[in-house]
């Protein structure tokens, strides 16, 4: 099914929004130039955890970036501390990048989950495969961030042969990590990514 892209007016109320200007109009061209869509609906929720899927190409960091600014969604993501050097470091932050120190005492997920505490809205971005190759098993660093910082899940597929992002339901984790790891991993089964499938 062929989706559309949202419109400042069509984001729920609690989703943390970019502001609209330029830059978004542009998104918004160039993703319609390139011919891809947005299928299903956003979350009326201040913070969550966003996954997407199936990462197979650079490419989908591109299609990612561009249709977070085209619909205003304020997504951020994770790079390591040493990307954030000057002026890059500015760039990212401007997209969404937040600095994680991995040599630090205190890990990954729990720099990541303390983020979570400190705002009142936050959509964190990860990628569950961790690398473009395929992978038997996805990390499961994002199911520990999003129940140690009691926020649900958000799954978002690429279908590249429709050029679709499709919105998937939200996941509230349970204590059954492998039962909901298959849950996230039957939503994904029809969706092909530019190079595979999940």
């Amino acid at each position: 099914m062929k989706g559309r892209l949202f419109t400042p007016a069509q984001l729920p109320a609690l989703m943390p929004h970019l502001r609209d200007g330029w830059q978004r109009r542009t998104c918004r061209a160039a993703l319609r130039m390139a011919g891809w869509s947005l299928v299903g609906e956003f979350p009326d929720v201040p913070k969550l955890v966003l996954i997407a899927a199936p990462h197979s190409s650079w490419w989908d960091g591109v299609w990612g970036l561009l249709i977070k600014v085209a619909v205003g969604a304020d997504v951020h993501f994770m790079g390591k501390r040493e990307l954030f050097f000057w002026p890059l470091g500015a760039l990212l932050r401007r997209l969404g990048g937040m600095a994680i120190d991995r040599g630090s005492a205190q890990g990954v997920v729990e720099q990541t989950i303390d983020q979570f505490r400190q705002r009142d809205r936050l959509w964190l971005g990860i990628a569950p495969e961790g690398t473009r190759k395929p992978v038997k098993r996805w990390k499961s660093g994002f199911w520990r961030i999003a129940r140690e910082a009691g926020v649900p899940i958000f799954p978002v597929a690429f279908h590249y042969p429709d050029k679709t992002i499709q919105l998937g339901p939200l996941l509230d984790t349970s204590a059954d990590m492998e039962a909901d790891l298959a849950r996230l991993r039957a939503f994904y089964a029809p969706f092909r990514g530019k190079h595979r499938n999940v």
